[in-house]
């Protein structure tokens, strides 16, 4: 028997950790592995193309809501991703593999949109309104764990890996192993969990058109609906500058201007602690929104997430080379095991890490928060998909830029001007309307 309704953390969490999983690959780990690989930083920024199926998917959102049901689209593409990350097992061990996986990246970042709106839309059917609340939180969370064992978790496997066996290539390719696998589970187990909920269905009845024009309508005559469209375009848009170059800064030597770590060290210090922390943020965000009100806080949360970003600045121009050797080998003796576990960190890059991702966590928070408020009535998936599809573009535009920039200017001058590029997404918080919260 179809049930209509299950305990939300039975499919919550797994939901976001599977939304969360693919974005990471495609626009993070990709990063990590092709610098690895020696692509230059220009053909790096340039992969933030990548993030073109985010941007369009307002475009296909009416066609997920005028299509079968929400449940049925999160299923498919959960599938069809496995089968892609077992392809890339084989493609990363090609001679041509740069612009063959840079293929495959982009039917997985295709699928991957198309799995946003899907289990977004499957959310806002699934709760009511005070669930839809109380979740955004745990949702959130659950995106950066992803985000830990995509870009923490794979990353450090595939570099240690990578030693191990003296070919990077191998890591790279156990690591979408792991990915295939993990998306194969998560597809069978959704398949059973996820409920049947009585709104999800498809709005297209048999002869009718996808009705494009009343959802852009609706979407677009919202009150100050260009503040709300600046707002979203603009708020990340400093970012999107820095986002694409920071793992190349943390990778790249000393004599160029980065810090000279390895793929584990970014995998430790960048993927797990530095996303540890932006979770606590996030929680904490989501709970001061709660108790207080967004409208109160949007404006400190807008700086909490921009105001780090100077810290990367600080890292540029004094390159600090302070280096710790902390051993928790006493973790594995615990367990009865023999080994040593002997994890080297530099204090103030992750000092800077876990502190620039702490306020980014605190500030984005706020921001989705808001894109739910703006998306409303019958089509609400496909406005949350408009939403965040201009998201997408405010952060592809300037990432595209960011390796040209880089390579133009150095590292310093690139976060000095992602920096200032953080002010403009600002200034329209003064002006959001907020009459829904």
């Amino acid at each position: 028997m179809q049930k209509r309704n299950r305990n939300s953390w039975s499919f919550i969490p797994t939901q976001y950790f599977a939304e969360g999983i693919p974005f990471v690959l495609v626009n993070q780990l990709s990063t990590a592995m092709y610098k690895s690989l020696h692509a230059s930083n220009v053909f790096i920024g340039f992969t933030s193309f990548l993030y073109l199926p985010w941007s369009l998917k307002l475009f296909w959102g009416p066609f997920v809501d005028a299509y079968a049901t929400k449940r049925k689209w999160t299923l498919y593409m959960q599938l069809f991703m496995a089968v892609c990350f077992l392809i890339m097992t084989f493609i990363v061990r090609m001679n041509s593999f740069l612009f063959v996986s840079l293929f495959v990246f982009t039917i997985v970042a295709l699928l991957s949109a198309t799995h946003d709106i899907a289990t977004d839309g499957f959310y806002l059917h699934a709760l009511d309104k005070k669930d839809q609340a109380f979740f955004t939180g745990i949702r959130s969370t659950f995106y950066r764990l992803a985000m830990i064992a995509a870009g923490g978790v794979l990353v450090k496997l595939a570099g240690d890996i990578g030693n191990k066996s003296g070919s990077i290539i191998n890591g790279w390719s156990a690591a979408f192993g792991i990915s295939a696998a993990l998306f194969f589970i998560l597809y069978l187990y959704h398949s059973i969990i996820l409920p049947y909920p009585d709104t999800d269905h498809a709005v297209k009845t048999s002869g009718q058109k996808i009705p494009y024009g009343l959802i852009f309508k609706a979407y677009f005559t919202q009150k100050k609906i260009g503040v709300i469209l600046s707002f979203i375009m603009l708020y990340r848009f400093g970012e999107g500058m820095l986002l694409k170059m920071a793992q190349p800064f943390l990778l790249d030597s000393r004599d160029v201007g980065g810090m000279g770590f390895n793929i584990s060290d970014i995998g430790i210090m960048y993927g797990t602690f530095g996303v540890v922390a932006l979770i606590v943020g996030g929680i904490i965000g989501g709970w001061l929104i709660k108790k207080y009100g967004l409208k109160k806080l949007i404006w400190a949360m807008a700086l909490s997430m921009n105001l780090p970003n100077i810290l990367f600045l600080y890292m540029a121009y004094a390159q600090p080379h302070i280096i710790w050797n902390l051993d928790f080998s006493f973790f594995i003796k615990m367990f009865g095991m023999n080994g040593n576990l002997i994890y080297t960190v530099n204090p103030l890059v992750q000092l800077c890490l876990i502190i620039e991702q702490f306020g980014y966590g605190i500030g984005f928070t706020s921001f989705m928060v808001y894109l739910i408020y703006v998306s409303r009535g019958e089509y609400k998936t496909s406005h949350y998909a408009i939403s965040t599809g201009l998201m997408a573009v405010g952060m592809m535009i300037p990432g595209f830029l960011s390796g040209v920039v880089q390579q133009s200017v150095g590292y310093f001058w690139l976060f000095a001007i992602s920096l200032l590029l953080g002010i403009p997404g600002m200034i329209p918080i003064f002006f959001l309307p907020f009459e829904n919260e």
